[in-house]
C-alpha cells in the first residue's frame, strides 16, 4: 500500500464555519439535538489486513456537510489494567519498548481476552507481568480511549489496595525489572519523563490526583 493509498481522502467539499465554544456546566452533556447532527455516520467498513495481532479497516463515513472519507481505523481487543497501591508504593514495571525504542515505568495490564470482564484480566495481567496478584475488590479508576481517532480500543484501569506475592513473574520478559515504587516518587517521576507510555501515565496521573 503506497502512502498516497494510506492516507484518509476527501471526496466533496468540505467547507463549514465552526460555532465559538460556548461554556458548559460540569455535568452537563455537550450533545444536544443540533450537536447530534454533527455525528460521523459509517457506511460501510473493509478489512485491509488482519492477524493476530491488529484489525486494518477502511471505512466509508459521511461527514455532517455530506462529503465522505476514506478513513482508516484499527480494531483491537480492549484492555485493562491495575494501579496496585499498597504502604505508600505503586507497583510498577520498567520497561523497553522496541517501537519507540525507549525506556520508561508502566502500570501493568494487557488485552482482554474473548469474554473475558475487563477486572478479571486487570487481575490476571497484573500476576503475569509482576508476580503480584491484586487483592480484593478492584475500584474502577478510569476508562478512555487512547487512540479515539484511529483506533476503536477502550483501555479500563483499576485500583488495587492490596497485592500477594505468587512468585516470579511467568511473563519474564515484559519488564527489566519490578519495584514498588513510593507515590511521591511517582510524581517525579512523571515530571521528569520517565513515564511515557500513555494508558500508564494516564492511570498514574488519575493516581496522583486522588491523592
Amino acid at each position: 500500500m503506497s502512502a498516497r493509498d494510506a492516507a484518509p481522502t476527501l471526496k466533496g467539499a468540505v467547507g463549514r464555519s465552526v460555532a465559538p465554544c460556548s461554556r458548559v456546566d460540569v455535568g452537563e452533556h455537550p450533545v444536544d439535538e443540533e450537536g447530534a447532527a454533527m455525528r460521523w455516520h459509517v457506511e460501510s467498513e473493509r478489512t485491509i489486513y488482519r492477524d493476530e495481532w491488529v484489525h486494518l479497516q477502511s471505512a466509508d463515513v459521511i461527514l455532517p456537510n455530506g462529503a465522505r472519507l476514506d478513513h482508516r481505523l484499527i480494531r483491537r481487543p480492549d484492555g485493562a489494567f491495575t494501579v496496585v497501591v499498597e504502604d505508600g508504593r505503586v507497583l510498577l514495571l520498567f520497561r523497553h519498548r522496541f517501537i519507540t525504542d525507549s525506556w520508561g515505568w508502566e502500570v501493568p495490564g494487557g488485552a482482554i481476552d474473548p469474554g473475558e470482564k475487563p477486572d478479571v484480566a486487570a487481575r490476571r495481567e497484573t500476576a503475569e507481568e509482576t508476580g503480584w496478584r491484586p487483592m480484593g475488590v478492584l475500584r474502577p479508576l478510569v476508562r478512555f480511549a487512547p487512540m479515539a481517532g484511529l483506533a476503536s480500543v477502550h483501555h479500563h484501569v483499576f485500583r488495587a489496595d492490596a497485592a500477594t506475592y505468587l512468585g516470579p513473574p511467568v511473563d519474564f520478559w515484559e519488564a527489566d525489572r519490578v519495584a514498588w515504587v513510593p507515590v511521591e516518587e511517582v510524581r517525579r517521576l512523571v515530571a521528569v519523563g520517565d513515564v511515557r507510555e500513555g494508558t500508564s501515565l494516564v492511570a498514574l496521573l488519575t493516581l496522583l490526583a486522588d491523592n
